[in-house]
């Protein structure tokens, strides 16, 4: 990993007029000049190949917006991971946006007369050069319709501590009736009142988002569309924290568990078969570059395993072959690199052309997001607002919610004081009622659009409202049209409030 540049010698001479004339430091005018190409030229800036000019050392320039800089080069460059390389060294991005930045800067000077207190004024118009606007934990109330009544506007404090004890959310209701509408426009006003620093997780189980190009557009989203083309998730599941033996004892635990959680033909035999496999995977594994194991590792040494044994292929065979000739997840010899990190990430995975192992897929992906999660620090409170780092959105809810997801669960338990969120979207609110987990507990913000057969009890849970009440509403909510919605009142004096919903194509 490079710790330092160089930059071209008409930049470095361009930097050192300026600093004299503007009295700001170098690495300031640096990072001005990055921005400026950045907004002027993007993606079509020319690589720059001189490197005689003055040093600027990477803990200088990038200091704590790594994460920043690296999601804006993502965006801007169109590729899902920016290799170290790219990132910071004499053949990096960086590097080349600020000779070529220089350019803009020295341009925009001679224009101003050489006027520096003019310059910057230009620069403010121009940029945002002196720090984004910093909204993480800021900003995140949401307009999401008026009262059908006295069309009163509702505001939704998605992340205000002082009112909510968490930031989780449900949106149920059959197809049609407006809740993807709905949850595409929360999820937009949020990248974009977070300065794109709140990030999501979106499982699309039906495939009518991924199709959704102004909200793609909107949200800057990279997609995954898997079974489609050659496109896979650039993810690797036995990617871990550390490579103990005893880490690595327990993950393969809990990845026999995730299996046998998804298929009920997978028994003791088959978990304790795929335990022995992957521990195996991490130890053939053990010396080389990427001491973790993929898919095509497990199946090769799962099916010695049985030959050896004269076993049949069995559950656990058939779907270590599946997850292998798909090709769903990173593989080794792949020509790029594993994301190592998903919670700095906004991303859609496009599961509806996959005739199985959607759920494990969700599974896998949700379970290396709880590992991230659970490393983090506590994520920081402004003003009683809670940053907000990432949004699980699950569509088509009910297709997990019957699963014994340990890693949901714990997300859903342990997220809070991470800045980790779950959203979802499902038909009913009957989905909310597992025996295992009560999901209705530790749903904070619950809309509720046109269902059917809703029971009572369902109903009184979600909205915390009393019996009667309940009943009365059963026959309300069938009747719903189209983007009405009932939710919990924001007032004490009332039970529940019935709105007309945003949707996304109205704002966007």
């Amino acid at each position: 990993m490079a710790d330092r540049l160089y930059t071209s010698l008409e930049a470095d001479e361009i930097l050192s007029g300026l600093r004299f004339d503007t009295k700001l430091e170098k690495v300031v005018l640096a990072r001005i000049a990055f921005a400026l190409s950045l907004s002027i030229d993007g993606s079509n800036v020319k690589m720059s190949n001189d490197f005689s000019g003055g040093e600027m050392k990477r803990p200088t320039f990038v200091a704590s917006d790594e994460l920043y800089l690296k999601t804006l080069l993502s965006f801007v460059h169109k590729k899902a991971d920016i290799e170290e390389d790219e990132f910071y060294s004499n053949k990096s991005y960086i590097k080349s946006h600020i000779d070529n930045g220089c350019k803009h800067l020295s341009r925009i000077f001679d224009e101003c007369n050489h006027n520096s207190e003019l310059l910057l004024k230009r620069l403010t118009e121009k940029i945002e050069f002196s720090g984004r606007k910093e909204l993480l934990g800021q900003g995140l109330d949401l307009f999401i319709g008026k009262t059908l009544l006295d069309k009163k506007e509702l505001t939704l404090e998605l992340n205000n501590t002082k009112k909510h004890a968490n930031s989780h959310l449900a949106i149920m209701g059959k197809p049609g009736v407006g809740k993807t509408q709905f949850l595409l426009k929360m999820l937009a006003d949020i990248r974009r009142q977070s300065n794109y620093q709140t990030n999501f997780i979106f499982f699309d189980y039906k495939g009518d988002v991924v199709e959704n190009q102004k909200f793609l557009e909107v949200a800057k989203v990279q997609t995954y569309r898997l079974l489609q083309g050659n496109q896979n998730l650039p993810i690797n599941p036995f990617m871990l924290p550390d490579y103990e033996e005893q880490t690595i004892n327990v993950s393969a635990r809990e990845k026999a568990e995730s299996f046998a959680s998804i298929s009920t033909k997978f028994g003791v035999v088959q978990k304790g078969a795929l335990t022995e496999a992957i521990r195996a995977a991490y130890a053939k594994r053990a010396d080389s570059k990427l001491p973790f194991p993929d898919f095509q590792d497990i199946l090769a040494i799962a099916n010695e395993m049985y030959e050896e044994d004269n076993k049949k292929d069995d559950s656990l065979i058939e779907v270590l072959r599946d997850l292998a000739d798909f090709d769903l997840f990173w593989k080794h010899g792949s020509d790029v690199q594993p994301i190592d990190k998903l919670s700095n990430r906004t991303i859609l995975i496009d599961v509806h052309a996959m005739p199985v192992l959607k759920e494990l897929v969700g599974y896998l992906v949700i379970e290396r997001l709880y590992k991230e999660m659970a490393a983090l620090p506590d994520s920081p409170i402004n003003d009683g607002k809670r940053t907000i780092r990432t949004i699980l959105v699950i569509d088509e809810a009910h297709n997990y919610l019957g699963q014994k997801n340990i890693f949901l669960e714990r997300i859903i338990r342990e997220g809070r004081s991470k800045g980790i969120v779950v959203f979802f979207a499902s038909q009913s609110p009957n989905d909310y009622q597992q025996k295992f987990f009560n999901f209705q507990e530790l749903l904070e913000f619950t809309y509720i659009f046109q269902c059917e057969g809703v029971s009572s009890s369902s109903m009184q849970d979600i909205l915390g409202c009393g019996g009667k009440t309940a009943k009365d509403l059963q026959t309300e909510v069938a009747r719903l049209e189209p983007f009405q919605v009932i939710s919990r009142s924001q007032e004490k004096t009332a039970e529940f409030v019935k709105f007309t919903a945003e949707p996304f194509y109205k704002n966007y």
